[in-house]
């Protein structure tokens, strides 16, 4: 103990500890005493230990001994904290010198039942990494999966983790090194790859990873690297499984950076492969949507994993790009639409990193631009900042060029606007991005009246732009660029607007002085314009700096307004005058005159104009251009329409007291007739004007109400609806002026066509159908009327047909009437010019009441006159009418978008979108009838685009919520759908499941099962059922073999049903499920009775099982064949026909089981040109145990009919040897030849049951129950059948060796064992003619069995057949050496039973002797019970032998030996029980010679003394003592 001393002391160093052997022995004491030392002292002693390890090499033998020390301290002291990771510490120094040594701690045999210390798993983790390690990678994984089964504990879960996170790093860096160091490790890239799989699978299958937990963490970890080991093919599989497993983490709040991290290092590898699949590819929805999840989380940037999270998402959406780039880019552009600022910027991050690296296509370009602008559109404050940053990305890449890259430029400006409240550093970044753009483009923007706000801001930036380019030596803008005033501003209209803009010059600050210092910039110094050239450069070189000057003296109040116009005046002149061109001040002219006209509201700048523009024409020389623009000016058509528009709109709302609007739209109605409105802008402002005046006044009883006398009331009543008619003749006339724009004037009214109001909505309706009737009326469409938004404009007539107010509803119908008109009148006119005929009376099969209140026949009407886009647009948006309040209304939307898809389904767009939508809004709990007609449009919409629609809805995460059950209901409903759907689920299900490739539960052929447990429940789908029958049983029966073959995580639930009101919901697992599809196909199909057999034979729970499966298939086909028509049972022998010698073994075995088991039905047999003998044979010949025994069956089955006879009478030698195989082998190789027998010729009964009876009595005593019951009971059978043709000698001796067999086995506890012998024992008393024993055969049961094998063996004994009696004893002398205990002991009853009946003193001594050697035979027998048995046969045997002396002398023995010795006999003469042998005789002579020599002298003696005595007792001498 001195090395315990020794550390206790306080003077101790790390220079007094040698790591000697000496010291490792005391060492040891010391931690063996351990527990009697303080903790100070093991810490001291383990620091110490463990310092001198790291400072000094160790020879191995030491290193092992110190180990072992340390592990078994672990073992058996279980430290912890401190103490345990000081003890890891020193397992890491000893692995430092040796890592093998403390590797191979692990499988010490302690281990094998119990998990090693978490100290060594952690040492061994880390020691993995080492070098020197790497030999030791292949066998500690190998251990490790074992311990990752016994782990249950978190403490035992993390350090397992140690280890196997060691592993896959270590395996990963030397796989990533190349094939040359594949060498190093123990083992194989392959294996490797393997071990990974298997890892995977047990961490699924046996740890509970669903919870926010450090053991769910570290396994994240380890999966994650996992994923680059696992050969691609399994990895893709396995897609599906990891997505749920991955969001259901989400929901528990595991750390994010784990997730992204698993998911980053998923995708990863994928791509590693060269591309996703399709697993990925159908999961990118589930995918992304977790990784925005992730991104928006906040980053916190001394969190170094809040920081890696965002890294490895944003890393995950670049390589989804690069493998999906369309379909990525348009799942991240659906989160642009959210409403969620922080999904938002999330987008834009994700835009921003992936764009940079991906190649930028056109479409990419446009898509992108339309989420940029969708975000303009929003303008989310939280979003502005990210969304500029993206967008100054955006026009490096050149994204401005696209025309909607305007938008973008405008959102910036709008931004930047002097009075905007934005940070600076949005402003700042704002400048950036303007300067970015060019300059002419730029002075453009500067120039356009919406960018009034930001004038200040980017007249400063282009005129710090053309200064810098003038030092540049670049030319400025308008001696160049004017060319092009398409593009960009006229110099004209520059001058105009800079010059007007400095009317004002201290409006919001700098106005006047940034306008001046941006012509200052532009002038033309340094070239010779033929428009503007020196001259006016030298005037602004010396004008603009004074007039600058002027302005900083004075301020807003000082300065004289009147002196500073005048001074822009004469300034403006000069230029003019140095101008001097007349067709530049034509232009010139114009653009003032324009201004005059559009732009100037001040009357202050108006007054100003019209001086600038005198002065233009002063200037000009050209006399019949100043005619021409004097003429110009005295007309002011703006200005009058524009003052008619005000009236309008001054207008109250609530009351209609004048008559300002009547007068006023018809002044304007008049105007138009002389000036047509070009403009669409100017229309659309008209008509919203007149529009909201009229239509939005109170109704006209409300109108009466306020009046104060009845005149009043009168009057205004008459006033509405003159003014009705002035809007309608305003609208006739803007219809006549453009014909083509109709659809739009209609669309104006779609506000108050959707109002709550009654009559805001029946005025506009008024307004629609007085339009549309008087288009109509034309007759004559020279200019043809485009409806290009003709859907749209359907769905807002057509929705109002069933509106709550009658009067609405008859409008609606006349509108509705009067466009289908115009549709039909504008076809026949094309029709007519193309030299077509005419169609008659297609006008009169519609009317105005035929559209009334009947939303069907509309949209049948319309079918053929809508385009795809119309068509679509027409669904989309009557999809928004399925919200409505009115319950009319919403029913109209529903039954409008049903009756479109029953006439044109066929031919709808954006399928997606829509099937979206109407999924999406009946979510929200429709209307019962809107819900019921939603569901039939959408039926209508997959049996027209099932490929389209069915994927989609298969898609959606399991369980489904009771939208998606119900509309695969709804599938169920019409049968054109439901067979679509059928066909294409069938075929989901056939083509998953055609090639063995994964063993791993993948999503979409369990999601078609769900899809059919409810489609199938409905009671309208079974005339498509029984059209599909055959193949979609097939299908499912396949599909369930492959889900009960996966490892299936408990209480998995992926379908629900709801079992009605006040009930709970019934869940179903994969299994359960395809089960329940299963019945209901039969259910649908009309066939009950096969489920009810089904349930009657347990077949559902032998479908279950894998092992029982086939089982199951032939029990459910036998409920096919007893319930299912002839035609059916052909319709399935010819699917399953192509598939018998499928690649597939799923596949195979159900073909062939139903191959087997339908030749039970004699149709099904006698098909012609079947060589079904043949394939059933080849089957019994290959190795698989149940190819066996289905071929056996099927041939079972084919002797049940005639004309089989003679072929299967020729393979009963070749059956016969499957009577010594596998059980069920062996049941079905014995029913095969009962069959034969029992349906067999006459001829050949006795001959075949002859020739099987040596193979099949060993059966009847069979150890296996099943196959002892299957053999006795067709015995019965065969009985029964060979009593009827009177057997012969030969067949008799052949039934009487089945008796003993039989009355041994009817000893069996098993009831129906007992059964089985009692039949079979009733017909073998038949046949041998026991009929008095048939009876008590007939009704044996288990409480009684003994008694009739008692009373079997009275009658026996009494046939006085002593013979038969012999070799019955004979034949149950074999079964004593049996290996079953049962049998021996029953043996022990029969023989028993047997000798109770017999005299056994007139047996032979012989027969005697060898009935006491057999019985004894088992006095040491190993079961006690047997042998108490024998002791007490044998007792009774001497007592039945002996009745008057229980006990038997030495001198009796001797005396029966002598009389056997020398041949003498008694008086009495024995009966022989057994058949004598020659040499046994021979052997008998021997014996006598030897003994009659030695006994010689004695005998002469005894035998005179019996010669006097034989005669009265002769059996005295052989019993006496003397």
């Amino acid at each position: 103990m001195s090395f315990v001393v020794m550390v206790g002391s306080s003077e101790i160093t790390d220079r007094n500890l040698d790591v000697s052997e000496k010291n490792i022995k005391d060492f040891m004491e010391a931690l063996q005493v351990a527990g009697q030392l303080s903790a100070d002292n093991v810490l001291q002693t383990l620091k110490l230990l463990k310092v001198k390890i790291l400072n000094n090499k160790m020879a191995t033998p030491r290193c092992q001994k110190v180990t072992d020390i340390i592990v078994d301290y672990m073992k058996t002291m279980k430290p912890e904290g401190e103490l345990e990771e000081l003890c890891t510490e020193v397992l890491l120094a000893l692995g430092f010198q040796s890592p093998g040594i403390v590797i191979f701690k692990l499988w010490d045999r302690w281990h094998l039942n119990n998990l090693p210390p978490n100290g060594l798993l952690v040492a061994v983790g880390r020691l993995i990494f080492c070098q020197g390690a790497d030999p030791y990678i292949g066998v500690t994984w190998e251990y490790i999966l074992h311990l990752l089964r016994m782990a249950q504990k978190e403490d035992d879960m993390l350090a397992v983790c140690h280890v196997l996170k060691g592993l896959v790093i270590s395996a990963r860096k030397h796989l990533d090194l190349g094939t040359k160091n594949d060498e190093i490790m123990d083992i194989t890239q392959e294996a490797l790859s393997i071990k990974a799989y298997l890892t995977l699978r047990v961490l699924f299958n046996r740890w509970s990873l669903r919870s926010n937990n450090k053991v769910t963490e570290e396994a994240l970890v380890i999966i994650g690297h996992l994923f680059f080991l696992i050969p691609p093919s399994k990895l893709k599989n396995q897609v599906n499984r990891l997505t749920r497993w991955l969001m259901t983490l989400m929901s528990a709040k595991v750390a994010p950076f784990y997730i992204s991290q698993c998911i980053f290092q998923l995708i990863d590898a994928l791509a590693l492969s060269g591309c996703g699949g399709i697993n990925l590819e159908s999961q990118l929805g589930n995918i992304i949507g977790m990784l925005f999840k992730q991104l928006s989380e906040t980053v916190e940037d001394s969190n170094h994993h809040s920081v890696q999270n965002h890294s490895l998402a944003l890393k995950a959406f670049y390589i989804l790009t690069k493998l999906y780039n369309d379909r990525v880019v348009t799942l991240i552009r659906e989160n642009v639409e959210s409403k969620d600022p922080a999904k938002i910027v999330s987008t834009i991050q994700i835009f921003t990193d992936v764009l940079q690296k991906v190649p930028q296509t056109e479409q990419l370009k446009n898509e992108v631009m339309h989420s940029v602008i969708i975000m303009i559109q929003e303008d989310l404050k939280p979003v502005q900042r990210a969304l500029l940053n993206f967008i100054e990305m955006l026009i490096q890449h050149d994204y401005l060029a696209p025309p909607q890259g305007s938008i973008i430029i405008n959102y910036v400006i709008k931004l930047s606007e002097s009075d905007c409240s934005n940070e600076e550093d949005i402003q700042l970044t704002c400048s950036k991005i303007l300067q970015m753009v060019t300059l002419p483009k730029l002075i453009t923007l500067v120039c356009q009246p919406r960018n009034t706000l930001a004038f200040v801001p980017l007249s400063k930036m282009a005129t710090k732009m053309a200064l810098r380019a003038r030092s540049l030596g670049q030319v400025p803008y308008l001696s160049s660029f004017h060319l092009r005033p398409t593009q960009f501003i006229s110099p004209q209209k520059l001058l105009t607007h800079l010059v007007m803009f400095s009317l004002k010059p201290y409006r919001e600050g700098e106005f006047g002085v940034s306008s001046l210092r941006l012509l200052y910039a532009l002038h033309p110094i340094t070239s010779l314009h033929p428009v503007i050239n020196s001259n006016v450069g030298q005037l602004w070189m010396t004008e603009i700096p004074q007039m600058l000057q002027m302005l900083d003296d004075h301020t807003e109040k000082s300065l004289n307004q009147e002196e500073w116009e005048g001074r822009l005046l004469q300034f403006s002149s000069q230029s003019l005058l140095a101008i001097d061109d007349d067709s530049w001040l034509e232009q010139l002219i114009k653009v003032v005159l324009e201004r005059i006209n559009y732009f100037s509201d001040d009357d202050e700048e108006k007054a100003f104009l019209y001086k600038f523009f005198g002065f233009t024409l002063r200037t000009s020389r050209n006399i019949k251009m100043v005619q021409m623009m004097l003429s110009a000016i005295l007309q002011t058509v703006h200005e009058e329409l524009q003052e008619r528009e005000e009236l309008i709109r001054e207008e109250p709302l609530n009351s209609i007291s004048s008559s300002i609007r009547q007068r006023a739209m018809n002044f304007i109605t008049n105007f138009r007739k002389l000036h047509p409105l070009t403009e669409v802008e100017e229309r659309t402002e008209l008509l919203q004007t007149c529009f909201q005046s009229v239509l939005c006044l109170p109704s006209t009883e409300d109108l009466q109400k306020e009046a104060s006398s009845s005149q009043e009331a009168q009057a205004t009543e008459d006033l509405l609806m003159e003014t009705l008619q002035s809007l309608l003749r305003l609208m006739e006339t803007l219809i006549v002026e453009m014909p083509s724009q109709i659809q739009y004037c209609l669309e104006h009214l779609n506000i108050w066509l959707n109002s709550q109001n009654d009559n805001e909505r029946e005025r506009a309706m008024w307004c629609a159908a007085r339009i549309l009737g008087f288009t109509a009326k034309w007759n004559n469409f020279g200019v043809e009327i485009k409806f290009s938004r003709l859907g749209c404009l359907v769905r807002l007539l057509a929705m109002r047909c069933q509106d709550p107010v009658d009067n609405i509803c008859f409008l609606s119908s006349q509108a509705v009437y009067n466009l289908y008109r115009i549709l039909l009148l504008q076809k026949q006119m094309q029709r007519k010019k193309q030299g077509l005929w005419e169609e008659e009376g297609k006008s009169e099969v519609y009317s105005a009441n035929v559209f009334y209140n009947n939303t069907f026949e509309i949209a049948k009407a319309f079918a053929e006159y809508f385009t795809e886009m119309q068509l679509t647009h027409l669904v989309l948006t009557a999809m928004e009418g399925l919200t409505d309040s009115k319950a009319t209304v919403s029913l109209a939307a529903a039954q409008l978008m049903s009756a479109v898809m029953k006439e044109r389904g066929r031919d709808m767009i954006k399928i997606e979108e829509i099937v979206e939508g109407i999924v999406g809004r009946l979510n929200l709990q429709l209307e019962p009838n809107t819900q019921e007609e939603t569901m039939r449009a959408m039926c209508l919409l997959a049996g027209n685009n099932t490929h389209r629609v069915v994927p989609m809805l298969l898609n959606k995460t399991l369980p489904w919520d009771r939208t998606n059950l119900a509309l695969w209901k709804a599938f169920g409903t019409r049968r054109e759908t439901t067979i679509s759907v059928l066909q294409l689920l069938i075929g989901i299900l056939e083509k998953l499941h055609s090639r063995e490739e994964s063993r791993e539960m993948a999503f979409q052929p369990v999601a078609v099962t769900c899809a059919l447990c409810e489609m199938l429940s409905g009671s309208l789908c079974q005339e498509a059922v029984q059209e599909l029958y055959p193949r979609l049983l097939l299908a499912i029966l396949h599909h369930l073999y492959w889900v009960i073959e996966q490892n299936v995580p408990q209480k998995m639930v992926v379908y629900n049903r709801e079992e009605g009101p006040g009930h709970k919901s019934k869940p179903f697992d994969p299994t359960s499920c395809a089960l329940e599809v299963v019945k209901l196909v039969f259910m649908a199909a009309a066939y009950e009775g096969v489920v009810v057999y089904a349930n009657q034979h347990h077949c559902w729970d032998l479908l279950s099982s894998p092992k029982f499966y086939y089982i199951g298939i032939m029990d459910l086909t036998s409920g096919i064949v007893k319930n299912c028509e002839p035609a059916i049972l052909h319709r399935i022998l010819n699917l399953i026909r192509n598939i018998l010698y499928s690649s597939n073994y799923h596949r195979r075995i159900l073909a062939r089981t139903f191959y087997a088991q339908l030749l039970w039905h004699r149709s099904v047999a006698q098909t012609v040109g079947q060589d079904f003998l043949g394939n059933l044979i080849k089957w019994t010949n290959e190795p698989n145990i149940i190819m066996k025994e289905v071929g056996l069956r099927g041939i079972s089955n084919l002797a049940l009919h005639p004309g089989q006879s003679e072929s299967l009478k020729s393979q009963v030698p070749f059956l016969r040897d499957f009577l010594k195989n596998e059980a069920r082998v062996t049941m079905q190789a014995v029913k095969s030849l009962r069959n034969i027998i029992c349906f067999g010729k006459q001829q050949n009964t006795k001959v075949v049951f002859c020739s099987i009876s040596k193979q099949l009595r060993p059966l009847i005593n069979d150890e296996r129950d099943l196959v002892k019951i299957s053999a006795t009971s067709a015995l019965g059978h065969m009985l029964h059948r060979v009593h009827k043709f009177k057997p012969g000698a030969i067949t008799r001796r052949e039934i009487y060796s089945f008796l003993v067999p039989l009355l041994l086995s009817i000893q069996d506890n098993n009831t129906e064992v007992v059964k089985a012998c009692g039949g079979a024992l009733t017909e073998w008393t038949k046949v041998i003619g026991w009929s008095s024993l048939t009876q008590t055969f007939q009704h044996t049961t288990l409480s009684d069995h003994i008694q009739v094998l008692e009373e079997t063996c009275k009658y026996l004994v009494g046939t006085k057949k002593i013979q038969l009696v012999g070799e019955f004893l004979s034949q149950s002398f074999d079964f004593l050496t049996s290996p079953q205990s049962f049998l021996r002991e029953a043996a022990i009853n029969f023989i028993g039973l047997t000798i109770k009946r017999l005299t056994m003193k007139r047996i032979h001594e012989d027969d005697v002797e060898l009935l006491q050697n057999a019985i004894g035979s088992l006095r040491n027998d190993p079961v006690e019970s047997i042998q108490s048995l024998v002791t007490t046969t044998l007792k009774n045997l001497d007592e039945y032998l002996n009745p008057e002396s229980i006990s038997a002398t030495r001198m009796s023995q001797l005396s029966n030996n002598i009389f056997k010795v020398t041949g003498m006999k008694t008086s009495e003469r024995k009966k022989r029980l057994f058949k004598t042998v020659k040499q046994e005789r021979d052997d008998d002579d021997n014996q006598k010679k030897n003994i009659w020599n030695w006994l010689r002298g004695p005998l002469n003696s005894l035998g005179n003394w019996h010669n006097r005595r034989v005669k009265t007792t002769p059996l005295i001498i052989g019993n006496s003592d003397k």
